[in-house]
């Protein structure tokens, strides 16, 4: 199993069914989230709803209530009637607790409380784990805090903390990562910074809660044409090196092509 989605994943109330084709068509990826976004009256039939859905399962991700929760088996049963097999866990805090997601279904591991980013290493590394993702109101919450970011509109430094850990961790296990929500809607220049910063830092994805996100996020993580010619030139010249060269005024080494690698691949 490996994580093959992004970079743009646009999450979706599952209670909302006529948003369901719009989400997909607009996003890489939809997350049908029985989770916050659903009042607990309206699961029920929020899980109807994507059990009816003919959405291109490739292209979906469902994010189940949290395995401690009264929700979890009845979201586990639809989701094991459904064709969707790539999940969302909330509130992650154990690998352990991931067992409970039996059969063939890949798993999205959400830390977002101070056990779940304590254990990110060992959750990371469960065998269904495709990737790590991280939500910084609920981990403030966990901690007792009451805001995740700064005035200026900055994460705090435990948020940080959180953010790095996973993105470590995730990479440690080979697995992806995924960078959390940016909730301020209208903060279209924050998101497009903190976008940026999550694809040079090595993020595979980010999550976003409405379209208008979307374009600013793939714009983010597309590489410029200067950028994408010259990774590709240096892998050219590369492959008539030997160990550490000098391009274009620059000594490279390995390092320096892996990044050009990844450039390539988010360009491709």
């Amino acid at each position: 199993m490996s994580f093959d989605l992004g970079p743009a994943l646009l999450f979706c109330p599952a209670d909302r069914p006529e948003r369901f084709e719009k989400a997909i068509d607009r996003a890489d990826a939809v997350i049908l989230d029985l989770e916050d976004a659903v009042a607990p009256e309206a699961k029920a039939s929020a899980r109807e709803n994507i059990l009816a859905s003919s959405l291109d399962p490739s292209r979906v991700i469902v994010r189940v209530n949290a395995v401690d929760s009264e929700y979890f088996a009845d979201d586990l049963a639809m989701v094991m009637a459904s064709p969707f097999r790539t999940v969302m866990v909330p509130k992650t805090e154990s690998a352990a607790g991931l067992d409970a997601l039996g059969g063939d279904v890949a798993l999205i591991a959400l830390c977002e409380t101070a056990k779940g980013i304590s254990n990110a290493a060992e959750i990371s590394a469960h065998p269904r784990v495709v990737a790590l993702m991280w939500g910084a109101e609920d981990l403030l919450a966990s901690l007792g805090g009451t805001s995740s970011r700064r005035a200026d509109g900055t994460y705090r430094d435990a948020a940080r903390y959180a953010r790095s850990r996973v993105l470590m961790e995730a990479a440690a296990h080979e697995k992806a990562a995924i960078d959390a929500v940016h909730i301020d809607i209208e903060d279209t220049d924050g998101l497009a910074a903190e976008a940026a910063d999550a694809v040079a830092s090595g993020f595979r994805a980010t999550a976003c809660i409405h379209p208008g996100q979307v374009s600013i996020i793939r714009a983010a993580y597309q590489p410029d044409a200067e950028t994408v010619a010259w990774a590709r030139d240096v892998l050219a010249a590369a492959q008539d090196e030997g160990g550490v060269f000098r391009f274009r005024g620059r000594m490279i080494d390995e390092p320096l092509l892996r990044h050009a690698r990844s450039v390539v691949a988010y360009a491709s």
